[in-house]
């Protein structure tokens, strides 16, 4: 008799149970510095309505979102101020480097987000533009603005960890 259980891939606990192992993720570019500038608290994947040479521009990994925030109005959320480089091989048929281009979401996300905004004036960012399965994808969170001492204090907590990171190495 054949043991069940051994025959089932076991998922890591920290990953979701819909987390499908097989699909290749290749990060394209990260805001690193949202972490620093707000307090996340709800993460989202969204599509990206794209351009065909915008698509190779992003493959290429020519991208980047620093300056970048969601734009939600009635029933749409777009992608504002982020730059995707133009594709050296599109020559007269090139996008435009930081038009707003549409976030694919579903009514009801949008419909929330645009609540949540309004209502417990938080923001929407984007933390993270992927490929997933060959489509561009971006993580967006719903934060909320730190203040200057909670930068402070994560500025303070950051070098403690370093310096106890030195000496472990030095004792070593």
């Amino acid at each position: 008799m054949r043991n069940i259980s051994s025959s089932y891939k076991r998922i890591a606990p920290n990953q979701p149970p819909c987390y499908n192992r097989n699909v290749n993720i290749k990060v394209v570019s990260t805001n690193r510095k949202a972490k620093f500038e707000f307090h996340i608290l709800e993460t989202f994947e969204a599509g990206i309505s794209l351009k065909g040479s915008e698509i190779k521009s992003i493959r290429a990994g020519q991208m980047s979102i620093k300056e970048a925030y969601i734009r939600v109005t009635e029933n749409e959320a777009w992608l504002m101020e982020a730059y995707i480089a133009p594709y050296t091989e599109a020559n007269r048929f090139n996008h435009e480097p930081r038009r707003p281009r549409q976030l694919l979401l579903h009514k009801r996300e949008i419909r929330n987000l645009r609540k949540t905004t309004q209502q417990k004036g938080l923001t929407i960012i984007p933390t993270k533009v992927y490929l997933k399965a060959g489509r561009a994808k971006v993580e967006i969170a719903l934060a909320r603005g730190k203040k200057l001492h909670d930068k402070r204090q994560a500025i303070k907590q950051r070098d403690t960890e370093r310096e106890l990171k030195r000496q472990m190495r030095n004792r070593e």
